[in-house]
Parts: C-alpha cells; structure tokens; sequence
C-alpha cells in the first residue's frame, strides 16, 4: 500500500538548521530532538484534521517551537471549521501529557527523558496559544475577531498587534532578562514572519475576495451594506465579513438608493475589471 498519499510533505525551516548546529554547540542535541518530534507532532494534529475535512494542503514547514501548515483553505471556510483544525494542534500535547504517563507509570522511558518531554510540551503548548501570528493563538485571535469585525480590517490588526508584541518581548528580554540566543532567535523570527505577512496583506485580501466571488465562501447570515456612489469598490469589498452575505445598498446623491447583489461588485470587478471606476458608476445604467 502506498502511504505517501496519506502523508504531507515536510520541510524544514532555514531558522531550524541554526538551532541544530547551537545544539550541538551547546550539548542540548536531545532537548533539539525532543522539540522536533513534540512540533511534528503537534503539526500532525492539524493535518489530520483538516484531511479529514478535506482541506486543499501543500506541505508542513518545521521551525523551532512551531511549524505552518500550507493551506489556501484559510479566510473563506467556516469559523468553527477552521478553529477546530487550529486547536488538533495544542491538543496533541494533551495526548503526550497521557503518554508521558503511561511512559513513567510502566518505566518504558527513563525518568530524567519523561521530565524533558514533559517540561517542552507544556513550553510548546503555552507559547503555541500566544496571541500573536501565525501561532495558533494567533489564529484564534483572526477567528474570533474576524467574526465581529471586516475581515480586511481583523487581518491587519493581528498582524500589527503581533509585530507590536514580538518587539516588546524582544526590548524586555534585552533590557531585563539575561541574553539568550534561541530565545532572541525565536522571537526575532516571529517579528520576520509577521513582517512578511504584512507585506502581503494585499494578497491575502485579495484570495479571500476570489474564494467569494468563485463561490467557495461559507454563508451563515445576511448583513447589508449601504456605500456611497462614489466609493470605490476596494472601499466596498474592504467591509465584506466572513460567513455573511452582503446586499448592497448605493447612496446616489439626493439619496436615491440602488440595490445590487455582493456577487454582481465581485463580478464587475474581477471579470469586468472595473478597477478605477466607482461602485455607483459601474451599476448607474444596470
């Protein structure tokens, strides 16, 4: 039988070859090892999942402390879908908690190797449920804000609000805390990752339009949208929510008002490439 259909393809990450030769440098080869296999295996609690979901997905990238799952599934499937492939990754280390049991209880390991395993699972846990991006607290925060708020706008606060929090830690370590570098490595990857996303937020922003307006975003309510005829439709498409379908309302002036249906701005905008025309001139004469 042939298993690699069943397997993602993983990579590793070029910050992760730094922390193999600090490792060896440092002597803590088998505390690098240990992390490594909780990070697999915490990654493998994502992919299971959103398999099971059936989830377009690319390859797993392994970093220190954490690894990405590559998926385009992201911004347009249900909330609750994707907050339930978020969290198969930290309740792995539930299940390594009861293993190290298991393992102590019946002596299969030795004691000093259980208390590592056990001291790394709860680091990982913990620093995996931090609110910053993309560690999966991080991708809860997206979640819970991007129900309330526009996902453009939720988008860019969580990134921002990470970039923020990784220097902060960053200035506390430096100033108050002895120097560390993994530590420091760690951090200031996180602040490069966020960095990067930043940068293509443009391009996020627009995949989760192209999901909608192929017809691939999950619908659970209606919430109307009242624009300006002389908005542009990047100023409409800049207030779309996910999971809500959007009727739109234009205000002409002397408050003359005109319905249109989201999928029709969606549509002038990506196939009929109105891109410098306003919402309320592409629709004046429909």
């Amino acid at each position: 039988m042939n298993f690699s259909k069943y397997l993602p393809s993983i990579h590793l990450h070029p910050v992760l070859y730094i922390f193999i030769v600090i490792s060896f440098l440092t002597g803590t080869f088998l505390e690098l090892f240990i992390i490594f296999f909780l990070v697999l295996f915490h990654e493998m609690g994502h992919y299971a999942v959103a398999r099971n979901l059936k989830w377009r997905i690319g390859n797993i990238v392994l970093w220190v402390f954490g690894g990405v799952m590559d998926t385009e599934e992201h911004g347009n499937k249900p909330i609750k879908e994707e907050a339930l492939v978020t969290l198969a990754g930290p309740f792995q280390h539930l299940v390594i908690y009861f293993l190290c049991f298991l393992a102590e209880s019946f002596y299969l390991v030795p004691v000093s190797v259980v208390e590592l395993v056990l001291y790394y699972n709860t680091v990982l846990l913990l620093f995996n449920l931090l609110p910053i991006w993309p560690l999966d607290g991080g991708k809860l925060l997206l979640l819970i804000l991007s129900a309330y708020i526009p996902y453009k706008k939720s988008y860019q606060f969580t990134i921002l609000f990470s970039m923020v929090t990784t220097v902060c830690v960053l200035l506390i370590q430096l100033l108050f805390f002895p120097f560390t570098l993994s530590s420091f490595f760690i951090w200031l990857f996180l602040f490069g990752e966020n960095r990067s996303d930043w940068k293509q937020r443009s391009y996020v922003f627009m995949r989760f339009l192209l999901k909608r307006y192929e017809g691939e975003s999950s619908i659970n309510g209606v919430i109307p949208i009242n624009v300006a005829s002389d908005s542009t439709f990047l100023e409409l498409f800049s207030r779309f929510r996910r999971e809500k379908k959007h009727p739109v309302y234009i205000i002409y002036p002397g408050n003359e008002r005109k319905s249109v249906d989201e999928t029709d701005c969606l549509q002038s905008y990506f196939y009929e490439r109105t891109y410098d025309t306003s919402v309320g001139e592409a629709f004046l004469y429909k």
